[in-house]
């Protein structure tokens, strides 16, 4: 069986894509098609085609770009000339770029924006280093900026126990939350007696908001792949699934695809690189239950069953799908593995904090001027992100609160807007990383509603397999309405804090033991609100910290 030659594919991409005068970039994410993004493309195709210049200027949908707020958004690039990207491009700004600019030469002044604009040059893209760059559609696009190489010299140069070592030696730890060193997770399955091991990518993102490995999925679909059959070599794994829920059918489109084109150029299948490593992915599509994040529950549903967690030990790298040892690794973590092995350990240890090394791809969203995707080095601080990438609160309205970690994260003040975005420093605020979540508030915002919010949906998304959790978020959500809607006394704020203990202290799964943190750690850092409510007064103005106000720049 004939090996594939990466350097010939990605050569003769290259050379196909160099043969264009011009390449215009359209932003072709799930938020840039919601506002316009396929208009605005349709104008620029049409543009092309009547002048005739089908064979000189590609046309291209690429993953997000990031600044979603300010999309569709284009980016031309012309033979000899800097890249220009434009904001805010509807169906009539797509066609005055592409007559003026594409076609003319002459680039478009409204809607540029800059790419020295703080929302890019604080990042650090590792993850996110292909998207808005490539066709997520063509393996070959994939393999033109290196991808499987990672995956070839693994097989042909490494043992699988040193692709644990090097995973090990990175720090890398799991991205969906835990924050689990990703290394001992599989050095444990690669030490698991038995052939029939699994490796598993968790999809299944649920939190309100949160759109960071859906994002991964649907852009960089062969990152995933690689990332997973990385896994597989170094634990001995021959079976991968990723679980992906329904709501997300563009990701499940292109990773089918995907899967596709891998096995046709055999860096997927059997006798990968003409070597006895084996292994084979399927997709798994998941009914949207918040619960199916858990590992456990995750693998019950795999196997046709009701998504509800069970007890551990054993773990999933000792008794997992169908009796035997598997690994579930978030999305994110697994698309970090390909540039660890091609960049090395070394460096990817370089970013970050000592005990949180690497990048963390954040979904930035509420009040800020600036909101989208975006990938930073750990230990940058709260403050970064909100005024230098996020441009500041919006309208000038002064900073109240940060929301990481989903409904299971905490609520962070403006008096720790310095802290570090790491796992330690938030879990110290009674917070957590969570998989990426990052919600801004100004000082509108009522945080015991905010509590009330996170409580429904995690009410609603309880499997009912365990009392603390079935009846305790019920009667915390109770609480909690009765506490807004003015009827609560102090007592009841008691009442509150005891019930989270209990709920948190004796649930079975994540989603019970971290559902109170959006309620402890609002009535920790804004107690005045929930006193205020009870009685009857109103709730009580945040006021304006120093440099976070967008408009006047005070620092």
């Amino acid at each position: 069986m004939s090996t594939p030659d990466l350097f010939d594919i990605a050569q003769k991409e290259a050379e196909a894509q160099g043969a264009f005068v011009s390449s215009v970039l359209c932003c072709g994410s799930t938020a840039c098609l919601t506002s316009g993004g396929q208009a605005a493309r349709d104008a620029i195709d049409e543009v092309v085609a009547s002048n005739g210049l089908e064979r000189d200027v590609r046309v291209v949908s690429t993953g997000c770009m990031g600044l979603c707020s300010r999309g569709p958004l284009v980016k031309v690039r012309r033979r000899g000339e800097d890249e220009v990207l434009y904001a805010d491009v509807d169906g009539d700004a797509a066609r005055e770029i592409a007559e003026r600019h594409v076609v003319g030469g002459e680039a478009v002044e409204h809607g540029q924006l800059s790419l020295d604009h703080p929302f890019f040059a604080r990042q650090v893209r590792v993850v996110l280093e292909h998207l808005g760059e490539h066709d997520p559609n063509r393996i070959e696009d994939y393999i033109l900026r290196g991808g499987y190489k990672a995956l070839e010299r693994a097989v042909l140069e490494m043992t699988p126990e040193a692709v644990v070592d090097e995973v090990l030696k990175s720090g890398l730890r799991g991205r969906g939350g835990g924050g689990y060193p990703a290394g001992n997770k599989w050095s444990l399955l690669a030490k698991a007696p038995g052939d029939d091991k699994s490796v598993i990518a968790n999809g299944d993102e649920g939190d309100p908001g949160a759109y960071m490995d859906r994002t991964v999925m649907e852009d960089d679909p062969h990152r995933v792949l690689e990332g997973l059959a990385l896994c597989a070599y170094a634990t001995g794994a021959k079976q991968g699934f990723i679980y992906v829920r329904a709501e997300y059918p563009v990701a499940v489109r292109r990773l089918e695809q995907a899967i596709r084109q891998a096995k046709r150029n055999k860096v997927l299948g059997k006798s990968i690189f003409g070597t006895a490593f084996a292994f084979d992915v399927e997709i798994r599509i998941g009914a949207g239950a918040f619960v199916c994040g858990e590992e456990t529950a995750l693998m019950a549903s795999i196997m046709g069953g009701r998504g509800t967690p069970v007890l551990r030990p054993p773990y999933p790298t000792e008794r997992g799908l169908w009796g035997n040892p598997s690994l579930i690794q978030n999305v994110e973590t697994l698309a970090n593995v390909p540039t660890i092995l091609n960049r090395g350990a070394e460096w990817f240890a370089s970013i970050g904090t000592e005990r949180s090394r690497g990048t963390k791809v954040f979904a930035l969203a509420g009040k800020l001027e600036n909101t989208g995707l975006i990938e930073v080095p750990m230990g940058i601080t709260l403050r970064e992100i909100v005024e230098d990438i996020g441009g500041g609160v919006a309208g000038g309205r002064p900073f109240k609160a940060a929301q990481t970690g989903g409904p299971s994260g905490g609520c962070i003040p403006a008096k720790h807007l310095d802290t570090s975005m790491d796992y330690e420093s938030l879990q110290a605020l009674g917070s957590i990383m969570g998989s990426g979540g990052l919600i801004v508030m100004d000082d509108e915002v009522k945080m015991p509603e905010v509590a009330r919010f996170f409580m429904q949906f995690c009410m609603d998304e309880s499997c009912g397999k365990c009392l603390p959790c079935r009846a305790g978020t019920h009667e915390l959500h109770e609480l909690l309405k009765k506490v807004c809607a003015g009827e609560g006394t102090l007592p009841d704020l008691d009442r509150l804090e005891t019930l989270c203990e209990v709920v948190r202290d004796n649930s079975l799964c994540g989603l019970g033991q971290t559902a109170p943190n959006p309620v402890l750690s609002t009535l920790h850092y804004f107690r005045e609100e929930y006193e205020a409510l009870v009685a009857g007064a109103a709730v009580p103005q945040a006021s304006a910290q120093p440099g976070v106000n967008a408009q006047d720049g005070s620092a």
